[in-house]
């Protein structure tokens, strides 16, 4: 069943926040992406912590190309450290990762802009969050963006047409249980 077509009266670029302490963030956003490839739109995918193991994801979406384009520009999960070289690294690549989420903004290319995990970066100095509001500021009034990670800052928040806060009721890794294929990762 195709169904009816809804079209609104005005097209708004709309800002999504994915946010909180519970298991499927990133989930939602990929969802956003299948539905958006549904509509024949165009997604780009930052992640910006991840890229140090293999997930579904990955191969996942490179099945939707060419309406969804991912780039993993994270060196993996970071925590802070007094290891100055480490920081270091992590943030040059999340630096690079900012420029590429602008270029790809204003490309006039895509539709909608994942920016997964970019709150952890905020919130690990990794990414500033001056340059999340001047992302979000300068967003086309067509592009939607969505902001994914845990403990979204209140400026971002503040911007944000729909936040949606995860909240962990239960886990099954708190029962022993190992991440499984195609859930967890």
């Amino acid at each position: 069943m195709n169904g009816r077509r809804l079209e609104p009266k005005e097209k708004v670029g709309l800002i999504v926040v994915l946010t909180g302490d519970g298991k499927g963030k990133t989930t939602a956003a990929l969802g956003l992406a299948l539905r958006a490839t549904g509509q024949n739109m165009k997604v780009c995918l930052i992640e910006f912590m991840k890229g140090d193991m293999y997930s579904g994801e990955i191969d996942g979406l490179r099945r939707l190309s060419p309406n969804v384009e991912l780039h993993i520009t994270g060196k993996g999960f970071f925590r802070q450290t007094d290891n100055r070289s480490i920081y270091e690294e992590h943030r040059f690549l999340a630096q690079g990762a900012v420029n590429l989420a602008k270029e790809k903004m204003l490309s006039g290319a895509f539709d909608i802009l994942i920016l997964d995990e970019i709150n952890n970066a905020v919130e690990l100095r990794l990414v500033d969050v001056a340059q999340v509001v001047e992302l979000l500021d300068s967003k086309p009034p067509l592009v939607h963006i969505v902001i994914t990670g845990r403990n979204a800052h209140p400026e971002i928040i503040k911007r944000a047409h729909t936040v949606t806060e995860m909240k962990e009721i239960k886990h099954a890794y708190q029962q022993g249980i190992e991440p499984q294929p195609g859930i967890d990762y």
